[in-house]
């Protein structure tokens, strides 16, 4: 990651139109949360975890990333997740995304 993108965020994110940058900035606030609170993945299910111990609010927020913009701005929102919150946080969101569109943790 660029300087210039640590400052001014990622591209992909920089390029849509102001409803959706105000939806996906919302939406990468929440995953930032949810990092923070309860981590996208569990050792088992209930609670906010799916029967794949995978945070549902996380999920449900990659799959309507993925509508937006796809893999690339999936990728992007991991990158500024990654920024705030720690790498195994990051690697947490790869795996509770797997599944959606064709994204590859």
């Amino acid at each position: 990651m660029s300087f210039f993108n640590k400052i001014f965020g990622e591209p992909e994110i920089r390029a849509l139109d102001a409803h959706n940058k105000a939806e996906v900035k919302k939406m990468t606030d929440q995953l930032i949360k949810i990092g923070k609170t309860d981590d996208f993945l569990s050792i088992a299910p209930g609670g906010p975890f799916d029967f794949q111990c995978h945070h549902r609010d996380a999920k449900a927020i990659g799959k309507r990333i993925h509508e937006i913009g796809g893999v690339e701005l999936m990728m992007a929102v991991r990158q500024t997740v990654k920024n705030k919150l720690k790498d195994v946080l990051a690697e947490h969101l790869d795996h509770c995304w797997k599944g959606i569109g064709s994204w590859q943790p």
